[in-house]
């Protein structure tokens, strides 16, 4: 019967939301007042609220209440990729591109057919890639300060695998892992897939992480691991001061924390600041790639760590991917033994603060956080204003952007977009941040 009576409860509230009597944005009443409404116990009308929201029909707020999703609105955009309909500006994803690369992609094929041991190109490379790979991702990797020998770099396919082996081989089912309240979506799917135990924590408005509650945590419990993006934070853009980044390491000291630090935008920042990973280079892991710096096409990222950890790394690799393809890696290596990532990085770190400066003169009366050289911004709502309706607002006018809800770790999503605007032109950037700068304030 109380089975019978929670679907029931269930059943009527998504028949009226999907028939439009209850309208996105619509706050529903609360769990008590369902409760004596229906004349059920607690349970039964809190069971009845979990399972709407589980199936993205309602949203719960703390402190504010729960209230109807536009479902029009893809669930977890910003984490899966949707085709983009027709005519539609993607302000979802970033995939940054510049004049040239093009002509610099013909060139360099054309290079590695006239090299001298094709034959090596169709064989498997070690998990990792090959010794002279390695160095010269290492060579690279100096640019944004991480100074590592050849033989603590392993060459895998894009950050996201990098952060995936990572898990794999150094984190178990339950593991406790500190995260910003606002983190990449990459990374809360990974912690899903391999059953983490995430703790938000809060972010400090311009500076990262707060480091008291993270101190607060790992005396309260196991902390084995803390996600951070020290610079150029995905999506907010902060980029963490100095003194931060040496009390984390601090406390990874103090506490044996693991540190995974994600470098994926951080070529952005000019000059870098220094890693985590070299203030504590016994407990980080940084991970970083060229999808954002040459091309999302090409698959190649870089994961350095402390020697002690790269045979479980290796096995992590072999066991998911086996290796990156052969001809990926002699190709990005030919480019960055070449300068020509050097000149690509430069010329986005350009293109990026080009965009920004377009975004903020577009955006003028937003509630704006970027770094003036990423590929990204936060949009805040006014007080009042829902994300999700206006997200699906834009959508039917042929925009897309995301909601907070993909990056947030906490129950309470905070009302904001994140807009990508790294992967169209100028004009169309500037005529859909327009429509967004009308959808926010009118």
């Amino acid at each position: 019967m109380r089975e019978a009576r929670y679907k029931a409860i269930v059943d009527d509230i998504a028949v009226r939301i999907r028939n439009g009597e209850l309208a996105p944005g619509a706050q529903l009443p609360t769990v008590r007042t369902l409760m004596k409404r229906h004349r059920v116990a607690l349970a039964t009308a809190s069971r009845a609220y979990r399972e709407l929201e589980d199936v993205g029909l309602i949203v719960g707020e703390v402190g504010r209440g729960t209230f109807v999703r536009d479902t029009s609105l893809p669930r977890g955009l910003g984490l899966e990729q949707h085709p983009t309909p027709s005519g539609a500006v993607d302000l979802t994803f970033n995939y940054p591109s510049v004049p040239g690369q093009v002509e610099l992609l013909r060139t360099g094929l054309r290079s590695l057919a006239a090299s001298g041991d094709l034959d090596a190109l169709l064989h498997s490379a070690p998990q990792g890639g090959r010794r002279h790979e390695r160095e010269t991702v290492a060579r690279h990797l100096r640019n944004r300060g991480v100074r590592v020998p050849g033989e603590q770099v392993l060459i895998v396919n894009g950050a996201q695998q990098g952060l995936a082996v990572t898990a794999m081989a150094l984190l178990k089912p339950g593991d406790v892992v500190a995260i910003d309240a606002l983190t990449y979506p990459g990374m809360k799917a990974l912690a899903q897939v391999h059953r983490l135990d995430l703790a938000p924590l809060p972010l400090q408005s311009g500076t990262g992480m707060d480091l008291d509650r993270l101190e607060e945590l790992c005396r309260a419990r196991p902390v084995r691991a803390v996600y951070t993006m020290p610079t150029l934070h995905n999506p907010l853009g902060w980029t963490m001061p100095a003194s931060q980044r040496a009390r984390l390491a601090g406390l990874a000291h103090r506490y044996d924390l693991l540190l995974i630090e994600d470098g994926a935008y951080a070529f952005l920042a000019e000059p870098a600041p220094k890693p985590v990973c070299m203030l504590a280079p016994e407990h980080t892991v940084y991970v970083s790639g060229l999808s954002k710096s040459v091309a999302s096409g090409l698959r190649m990222g870089f994961v350095a760590a402390p020697v002690r950890w790269i045979p479980a790394l290796e096995r992590a690799i072999r066991v998911s991917t086996w290796n990156t393809p052969s001809l990926s890696v002699a190709l990005a290596c030919q480019w960055i033994e070449s300068g020509a990532v050097d000149a690509l990085e430069d010329q986005k770190r350009k293109d990026a603060r080009r965009r920004q400066a377009l975004a903020r003169s577009t955006l003028q009366g937003c509630d704006i956080l970027a770094h003036p050289a990423s590929y990204y911004l936060w949009v805040r709502m006014p007080e009042g204003l829902r994300a999700d309706q206006v997200a699906a607002d834009l959508e039917r006018k042929g925009v897309l952007v995301t909601t907070a809800e993909p990056f947030a770790t906490t129950p309470n999503t905070p009302h904001a977009l994140r807009l990508a605007i790294g992967s169209i032109s100028l004009d169309a950037l500037k005529s859909a941040l327009q429509q967004v700068r009308c959808a926010v304030i009118g």
